[in-house]
């Protein structure tokens, strides 16, 4: 049984106004008991509510902002910035090389505090001709993003909202850290609509599905994070993240080329971590491994992750 994820739990909106709904913390408490999770049920008992037993909106929002804030620490550490910059220069180069005229805009699916979107904007990783957009669910946090923007003076923009019902449709959608918190058959959605959008391409970092990875989790939060809903979520997350196999099948919902870099396969599983699943519009395969140059040898599709078997 997939472990549930407090953080998931302890907040809900309308999907078609984004409007907060209350969360009954013993609903809550009860699910996780169900669950099998006493840990958890017990963490979500002390948060605060009304007199209803409505979880206190604004607390809830305080604790999840400091949990996120403290996750940028392995964002960080992970260097996802240069991981992801490694992939979206030659990606956008071999999407110029097509003749898509710019300007470009990549959007950070569930960008929380908007640490991916405001790193890029502050190291100008990217051309001038990308434009840079987080977007969540979560008001809070990308509420607390926009203002860490504006303090910092970057060029950048966070919406509160669907990422995949914007107005303005995005070239290149990206993330980091969300595919897990999917179930297989809402992954498979979640790659579909992309495929159905106009975007050329998507590029969503995760947890890679090793043995090693629950007790990385373990180690790393019980270090960094003082919360122990932090604690509990970050194992969980790890616990939860899908198999190679698994993304390709579901990327391919959406109707691109599914290629996986570094899968855990190819990789040294002690130094692997987080790695991307990728989504192109079949044209820019070849432009991107040309940019790419020798890095391309990484970036592997169903058919030759099948050969890579052992």
């Amino acid at each position: 049984m997939s472990p549930l994820e407090i953080s998931d739990l302890i907040t809900a909106v309308d999907p078609a106004t984004g409007r907060r709904l209350p969360v009954r913390r013993a609903e809550v408490v009860e699910r996780l008991r169900a669950h099998g999770d006493r840990r958890a049920a017990r963490i979500v008992a002390e948060l605060p509510a009304d007199q209803d037993g409505v979880l206190d909106g604004v607390a809830v929002d305080r604790l999840l902002i400091s949990v996120h804030t403290e996750l940028q620490r392995l964002s960080e550490e992970l260097r996802i910035g240069e991981r992801l910059v490694h992939l979206l220069r030659p990606l956008f180069t071999a999407i110029r090389a097509s003749g898509v005229p710019g300007p470009y805009r990549l959007v950070d699916i569930g960008c929380g505090l908007g640490y991916l979107v405001r790193w890029l904007a502050a190291t100008g990783a990217l051309a001038p001709d990308v434009e840079l957009l987080g977007v969540d669910l979560d008001a809070a946090l990308v509420g607390e993003a926009g203002r860490l923007a504006r303090d910092e003076e970057l060029r950048c923009r966070f919406v509160h909202g669907d990422a995949l019902a914007l107005p303005e449709a995005a070239t290149v959608y990206v993330s980091t850290g969300v595919l897990h918190h999917f179930p297989e058959p809402a992954l498979t959605d979640f790659f579909a609509a992309q495929g159905a959008s106009p975007a050329l391409a998507f590029c969503h970092y995760d947890i890679a599905a090793t043995g090693l990875a629950p007790i990385g989790a373990w180690m790393f939060h019980r270090a960094r994070m003082r919360h122990p809903l932090g604690r509990h979520d970050g194992v969980a997350s790890a616990r939860r993240a899908h198999s190679d196999e698994t993304l390709l099948r579901t990327a391919a919902a959406s109707g691109m080329r599914p290629l996986l870099y570094e899968p855990r396969r190819v990789a040294n599983p002690f130094c692997t971590t987080l790695r991307p699943v990728l989504g192109l519009r079949p044209h820019l395969e070849a432009p991107l491994r040309q940019a790419l140059g020798r890095s391309s040898r990484r970036l592997l599709g169903p058919e030759q992750l099948a050969q890579a078997a052992p």
